[in-house]
């Protein structure tokens, strides 16, 4: 079996997290994964949404979008369209999910924190970019906070980071591009903690079903490849 990039079954495309890239940003990090680029940017404000109003609890939240010319052709805004697809609401819930899974927000107080994740250039496994890519932002919004005394203590209580995963001419592989998205058997996300968590899985077969036995050796995949991520979050936030 050989990939259309070359790359072992279990090797990720290269990655390049850098942060602090958007100057006015409270936190920021542009994300590369192989030929996906994604930029990561963290805004803080001092309220909350009204149901967590009088609460003492923070919010973090996402939202998510694609240049027009992310892809190999042009696509419309949706701002111009007046409404978001389903897509990119179903993907900016999920990284909202995943960066909320690892904050205490009661330790926030009342303030928010929006991931804006734009995807620069689309080449397959862009949430699962964004994901990682806004762990980062929102790691140097909350030290941002701190420098300023807004907050007390750091509300991340552990990482996260997303990696996608799937069957290629039968065989499991890890960080799936494009060319082997469009055409695997079976693909899946998958959104885990620094200790072992699973904060979502996304499965999907094209075809034939996939077994149980073959979903875990996927998830063995994704541990292996997300574990690979945590020590380049860390190395991009400046911590052991």
């Amino acid at each position: 079996m050989t990939r259309p990039s070359g790359r072992a079954p279990d090797a990720l495309r290269h990655v390049v997290l850098e942060p602090g890239v958007a100057r006015h940003a409270e936190g920021s990090c542009r994300i590369r994964m192989g030929n996906t680029e994604v930029l990561c940017t963290a805004s803080v404000e001092s309220r909350v949404p009204p149901f967590l109003r009088g609460s003492g609890q923070g919010w973090v939240t996402a939202e998510y979008g694609m240049l027009p010319r992310a892809t190999h052709t042009r696509g419309d805004r949706e701002a111009a369209r007046g409404k978001q697809s389903g897509r990119t609401q179903e993907i900016q819930r999920l990284i909202g999910r995943s960066l909320r899974a690892v904050t205490d927000l009661k330790a926030m107080g009342e303030m928010s924190i929006t991931l804006d994740c734009d995807v620069l250039t689309a080449d397959g496994g862009t949430r699962c970019a964004s994901i990682t890519g806004a762990w980062v932002a929102l790691h140097l919004a909350f030290r941002h906070c701190l420098k300023m005394n807004v907050i007390a203590h750091m509300p991340l209580k552990d990482q996260v980071a997303g990696v996608s995963c799937g069957l290629w001419q039968g065989e499991p592989v890890l960080d799936l591009d494009y060319d082997e998205d469009s055409k695997a058997q079976a693909d899946a996300n998958f959104v885990l903690t620094g200790n072992g968590g699973l904060v979502e899985v996304q499965g999907t077969a094209e075809g034939e079903p996939f077994s149980e036995a073959q979903l875990m050796s996927l998830l063995k995949l994704a541990r292996h490849g997300t574990d690979q991520l945590f020590r380049q979050q860390r190395a991009a936030v400046g911590i052991g």
